[in-house]
């Protein structure tokens, strides 16, 4: 239904852009041809307003949740479908393939992926000729792709990236009668800042691009409450704080799943035992192993920050006093230098200290999670108002974290109750020395365990709560 409905639409313009050249030329004639095309062309576009607009018995459960990124690496925006689903709306997903989505998104019924391309722009001339073409060929698609699905009662676009989805969406929803939703992540001008500089021509368009087309939401949501106030004071846009929350996969682990995990982890053996725990072979009982190394886990992308924060100083300082074993487990990420970093790692040699970068299934990454002593957190926002998502898992799964220091990190990270904030390689080293000393008789009773303890006690809302309070009431609002 929405394919024919496409194809009417498309002959349609097609019939519009005939009228309005055969009125070009015969307004060169005389007044009466130019009261025929104008006519014509009138009736014309009204009637590709009233296909563009026609609604059904169900318009108002469906929307389209759209991310211009890759939908396996964009977990609040699965999460949303999920939320959607779950509350009985049919949910149009659009975003690029890529990373495998949860297993929970792909097996929904009401959760339809529509795969978009990443496009290219000119490869020859200058830079900023193959930026525009890219911009308006991505463009071009995106508005080729939201036309040919049903009528929405609204979409829910993740920002960034903003360029070109915010324009094309708003357009969009302006031609069908959709609202239109921004979740803001962050913004998309200080992401391209630090590539560019703040200074930079294609910067200042961006800021403005998102500042103008940003106003024109229906609605907004936003990650932070010092972005909420960031953007009313700075761009008169009213948005809801909507945390992230960690979903109900995200918890403790048995340790017997824990077992399981790390059996399929380690290097092909026969016997039940690993590094971290054993099974009993006379009644199949799992423990965790006395004097086991402690696991710590930091999910970042393959970038210079990563090693000369971790790796280098860090590392070699815990090598070279370590009480016991460490395990550093860093989750294959992307980055400018990923092959470059993963062959470094191979060639690191500690007596104390073991990396593996493993590769899990989306499915197995929450048991990680539950499975490890202490994160470590190097995101570095780049406006200062977002906060790291990969924490917001972490405690979720009641594992305390070492995370570097910024602008509102303090909502979510609180020093020496749930974690540890640091400016430094020189002030993690520290903290991890500190934390780890006597490990694991430290993981009972020691810092490690009260932060534990109270990340337990704090319980705190999980997403499906926080979703329902502030995102289903922008829904069903007239």
């Amino acid at each position: 239904m929405a394919d024919a409905g496409a194809s009417m639409t498309l002959a349609t313009i097609s019939l519009i852009g005939f009228a309005l050249l055969a009125g070009f030329y015969l307004t060169t004639l005389n007044a009466l041809w130019t009261l025929i095309s104008v006519t014509v062309t009138a009736v014309l576009v009204s009637q590709l307003l009233q296909k563009l607009r026609r609604r059904d018995a169900l318009t108002e459960r469906r929307v389209c949740v759209l991310v211009l990124g890759d939908i396996g690496r964009s977990p609040r925006m699965q999460y949303h479908a999920l939320s959607l689903s779950k509350h009985g709306y049919s949910v149009t997903f659009v975003g690029f393939p890529g990373t495998k989505p949860h297993q929970d998104v792909i097996g929904d019924e009401r959760i339809t992926i529509i795969p978009i391309t990443e496009l290219k722009g000119l490869q020859v001339g200058p830079r900023v000729v193959s930026y525009v073409t890219k911009v308006i060929l991505q463009s071009l698609q995106l508005l080729l792709v939201l036309l040919k699905t049903d009528v929405q009662s609204h979409i829910l676009m993740q920002n960034p990236p903003g360029l070109p989805s915010i324009v094309v969406t708003w357009l969009v929803c302006g031609l069908r009668g959709s609202r239109f939703i921004i979740d803001w992540h962050n913004y998309g001008y200080t992401i391209m800042a630090l590539s560019h500089g703040p200074d930079h021509p294609i910067v200042r368009l961006a800021q403005w691009y998102e500042q103008l087309f940003g106003r024109l939401s229906s609605h907004n949501l936003c990650v932070t409450n010092a972005m909420k106030e960031d953007l009313q004071n700075n761009w008169n846009i009213r948005a809801t704080t909507l945390y992230d929350k960690p979903p109900a996969i995200f918890k403790e682990t048995s340790v017997d799943l824990k077992h399981q995990l790390f059996m399929r982890l380690r290097p092909g053996d026969e016997t039940e035992r690993t590094a971290f725990s054993c099974r009993d072979p006379s009644d199949f009982s799992v423990t965790l192993t006395s004097g086991r190394p402690a696991l710590l886990i930091s999910s970042t992308s393959w970038t210079e920050k990563t090693f000369t924060i971790v790796v280098g100083p860090i590392l070699l300082t815990l090598d070279t006093c370590c009480f016991n074993s460490l395990c550093v487990c860093v989750r294959p990420g992307k980055g400018p230098q990923k092959d470059h970093y993963r062959k470094l790692i191979d060639t690191l040699r500690f007596e104390h200290v073991k990396i593996c970068t493993p590769w899990l299934e989306a499915e197995d990454y929450p048991v990680l999670l539950g499975s490890a002593d202490l994160g470590v957190c190097l995101h570095k926002s780049s406006s200062g108002l977002d906060l790291p998502m990969k924490v917001v898992d972490m405690f979720g799964c009641c594992l305390p974290v070492c995370a570097i220091h910024f602008y509102c990190l303090h909502e979510l990270v609180k020093h020496e109750e749930n974690g540890l904030i640091f400016k430094d390689s020189e002030e993690l080293s520290g903290q991890l020395k500190s934390l780890l000393w006597d490990f694991p008789d430290c993981e009972d009773e020691g810092k490690l365990g009260q932060f534990r303890r109270n990340l337990r006690a704090s319980g705190g809302q999980r997403w499906d709560q926080n979703w329902d309070q502030n995102v289903l009431p922008l829904l069903t609002a007239p």
